[in-house]
């Protein structure tokens, strides 16, 4: 399987040597199966992100402090990481379909097990469940796109796609924060399974049935280990995602401290922020139909520069606001677009290929955030913004400097 040679973008654009499930009369039908991914995601995404302006309210009514009730964050993610291979792996003779509603499935158990829950261990009971929903879903979620219309549009698809994860990035914490103000914290957990209940019926309805394809297992693992694009691919994420956490987790103390802005003002460039990401993911997917390493390259870079004039003029209020619009532009695009590369560069295994991003994401998440944390206590918050300046920069290093130098053994 690693032997085999790698495509090239344009063989990949135009779909040469990659099968995809749909018929050219159902591609226009499919569409609305990718828009019904867009609704799980969306709602596993905002399950995620819920405990985030509830920590108060629900360790007051449990009866636990704010950091052991914060522990239901971590455990969704590193739940999230093992479940990616894992799903992928034991779910490898079931069909597509029925995997995605046990995993929206999850979605509403999980969160109807918290809002229900007498004691913290039920509320880590149920983060388990949606962790295992949320990789499981992440790892699926590119192979799915590609068998689901054509594999020119695989791109544009991701983009739909994690367009829910922007939306939910955006509205989950102050969503959140109002319903559990007025009707209290369990009310946003009821909302979230009602979310989970319309992504159900919708997949229910519009998802075709899809055969497992593929040979999913760890063996297929280490085999795409050996290809060296999949390699870049995973180089990349964990430089430029460990770089962007170091640098995001400590975002308001760096506001705090350097331009010395109020928590209103935080909230509103935090706000730009997340819009800027919406629209960068979108961004993303065009400019990955041309080419995802380009992509990948591209908009590092632009977090990369948008990082180093943060450091040096972020304590203009405009400097900073700009900067960091920038910089969620850049990272609005990154997922889908590098998503896009490593499933392009591994078409006969996609879903093992996307098994593998997952961890990758999560190793990155975790290292930037302890890395950022080691740092500001040392150095301050500007060091945190230098550090996503050279980890972003050193990303797309890697993903340009792979580029040339196929272009030139090509040459």
């Amino acid at each position: 399987m690693h032997g085999s040679p790698l495509p090239s973008d344009d063989e990949t654009r135009t779909g040469h040597g990659v099968a995809h499930d749909a018929g050219t009369g159902e591609t226009f039908t499919r569409w609305g199966a990718v828009a019904s991914l867009t609704l799980g995601v969306f709602g596993l995404v905002t399950a995620e992100f819920l405990p985030v302006s509830l920590l108060t309210p629900l360790s007051e009514d449990l009866g636990v402090s704010t950091g052991v009730a914060g522990q239901s964050i971590t455990t969704t993610a590193v739940m999230a990481a093992l479940a990616g291979p894992g799903i992928v792996i034991g779910t490898r003779a079931i069909d597509r379909r029925v995997t995605v509603l046990a995993l929206t499935a999850l979605l509403v158990i999980s969160s109807l097990v918290a809002a229900t829950a007498a004691n913290i261990t039920m509320v880590l009971i149920a983060r388990a469940l949606l962790g295992i929903g949320l990789g499981g879903f992440w790892a699926m979620s590119a192979a799915l796109a590609m068998r689901l219309v054509p594999a020119a549009m695989m791109p544009r698809a991701m983009a739909i796609i994690m367009a829910g994860v922007s939306v939910a990035t955006v509205c989950a914490a102050p969503l959140g924060a109002w319903i559990g103000a007025t009707l209290g914290w369990r009310a946003a957990f009821y909302l979230s399974a009602s979310v989970g209940v319309i992504a159900f019926i919708a997949q229910a309805a519009l998802l075709p049935a899809l055969p497992p394809n593929g040979h999913a297992g760890l063996g297929t693992l280490v085999a795409l280990l050996r290809r060296p694009a999949i390699r870049t691919g995973l180089i990349t994420i964990l430089l430029f995602v460990a770089g962007h956490f170091a640098g995001f987790t400590y975002i308001r103390p760096y506001l705090e401290q350097v331009p010395q802005l109020d928590v209103e003002t935080i909230s509103l460039i935090l706000l730009v922020y997340g819009i800027a990401g919406f629209f960068g993911n979108f961004l993303g997917g065009i400019v990955s139909e041309r080419s995802p390493r380009l992509s990948v390259t591209l908009f590092a870079t632009l977090v990369a520069a948008s990082a180093v004039v943060l450091a040096i003029g972020g304590a203009s209020l405009a400097v900073a606001t700009t900067a960091i619009a920038l910089w969620g532009l850049g990272f609005g695009a990154f997922p889908v677009s590098i998503q896009s590369f490593v499933v392009r560069h591994a078409p006969d295994e996609a879903e093992s290929a996307g098994a593998l991003v997952i961890p990758a994401f999560q190793i990155a998440i975790s290292s930037g955030a302890i890395l950022g944390g080691v740092l500001i206590e040392l150095e301050g918050p500007v060091s945190v913004i230098f550090v996503l300046a050279i980890a972003a920069l050193a990303g797309a290093s890697v993903m340009g400097a792979r580029g040339e130098r196929r272009q030139l053994s090509l040459g």
